[in-house]
């Protein structure tokens, strides 16, 4: 009786092992092109997470110690998408434009769709409404939702308000920033007069904060001088986003001749961030094919996303990345320019990536090939052979989003 006892225990204790070390990851994605520039990983692996976070990046890991098993031969395994410049302080106040206004869009329904698990609202919240825009958006978001304060006050509500000088604050905006690590830069957006004034007030707030800014430059007949702000102005890690523009009112980057302007190459040189910002307006194939055959790639790609840009040319980041895969940027650089770049820009460098021991924040895509049509924002159309298309997003070891199933089991009939 005595030996058939511990007998008992033995067995069962082996079995309650068997048990945990089945049990040992919470998800296993396995057999993916993983793609994660920051930890220069571009090969064939398996990826394992632990509750929300990753715990493991290797070939081979055995899914027998997983509950849930994601096959992804023939798919690519990237970080979390971070969309750089995108319009998120949605509301119901009729003529606020994208600060608590129609226009702008809620991040949850327009992210993990698209592989995106972090945004930047690029302006739409001033010091003054920021509290309104982390109550209403941040906090009531599983995405992750950072922030570049607006130099003026009252935010992005609309032409004649982002005209107020005086409503244009570097103190109390380096405050706001100060106070919230939501806040990640100050924007400059839509001023359309001769001054100086909003720019430097806008790196005078970014300097006390110790954060960059993002610059929408432009609106002036004469334009005011582009490589006056690129070389004299912005710093290394500011932003000079719509780059590819082609606009009343800016000079472009590319010249008559179709040649990427010299100041503007000796300004990427020093460490100024050219970022897409696709938006409704803002992409011209008169800039962007001159300047990519000429090696002129933006750092970070993003989409400029509200009511009046998502349903035409740019569609989502994934349209827009697509169109750089056809450009003849490599497939890691456009990860990198959508991932680890952007979160090195707004200095959140525990995002971008599949280190282990950090937010399990991931996206699956498949590369789809055939003949597709990309629209810029002056309504011409360029054929492409490649295209992105988001298959699973996982956010913070939650699956958020599965077009296709591929984390189900199965449906048969008994």
């Amino acid at each position: 009786m005595f030996q058939r006892k511990y007998i008992y225990i033995i067995l069962l204790s082996i079995f309650c092992y068997g048990q945990l070390t089945a049990q040992q990851y919470t998800t296993l994605i396995k057999g993916g092109r993983v793609i994660d520039p920051k930890n220069n990983i571009d090969g064939i692996m398996d990826i394992a997470i632990s509750g929300d976070t990753i715990a493991k990046v290797a070939k081979h890991i055995d899914q027998n110690l997983a509950d849930k098993v994601i096959l992804a031969e023939g798919l690519i395994i990237t970080p979390g998408l971070i969309d750089l410049h995108s319009h998120n302080f949605f509301g119901t106040e009729p003529n606020h434009y994208l600060s608590n206004g129609l226009e702008a869009l809620p991040p949850d329904g327009f992210t993990f769709r698209c592989g995106i698990t972090a945004v930047v609202d690029a302006g739409g919240a001033g010091w003054k409404n920021f509290p309104v825009f982390k109550t209403q958006v941040i906090n009531n978001s599983k995405t992750r939702v950072y922030a570049f304060l607006n130099i003026v006050g009252e935010g992005m509500r609309g032409h004649p308000y982002e005209q107020n000088i005086n409503d244009m604050d570097s103190k109390m905006t380096a405050l706001v920033a100060l106070q919230h690590k939501e806040v990640v830069g100050v924007k400059v957006a839509h001023y359309s007069g001769s001054e100086w004034t909003p720019v430097d007030r806008a790196l005078d707030a970014a300097k006390r904060a110790r954060i960059p800014v993002m610059i929408d430059f432009g609106g002036n007949i004469p334009p005011l001088s582009l490589a006056d702000l690129l070389i004299n102005r912005l710093r290394s890690g500011d932003i000079f986003t719509h780059a590819y523009a082609n606009v009343s009112g800016r000079m472009p980057i590319v010249d008559a001749n179709g040649e990427v302007m010299q100041f503007v190459k000796e300004a990427q040189e020093k460490g100024v961030i050219f970022d897409v910002g696709h938006g409704g307006g803002s992409f011209a194939y008169s800039q962007a094919v001159p300047a990519t055959q000429n090696g002129f790639f933006p750092n970070t790609i993003s989409t400029d996303l509200h009511t009046g840009s998502m349903n035409a040319g740019m569609k989502d980041l994934l349209n827009v990345m697509s169109k750089f895969l056809n450009l003849g940027m490599i497939l890691p650089e456009v990860i990198n320019a959508s991932s680890w770049k952007s979160a090195q820009v707004i200095q959140k460098k525990d995002i971008g990536h599949l280190s282990v021991g950090t937010v399990a924040d991931i996206a699956v895509f498949k590369l789809e090939k055939g003949n597709f049509g990309f629209v810029d924002s002056s309504g011409y159309k360029m054929q492409g052979d490649k295209k992105l298309v988001c298959e699973l997003t996982i956010r913070a070891g939650e699956i958020v989003y599965d077009l296709n199933g591929i984390s189900k089991q199965s449906w048969t009939m008994e």
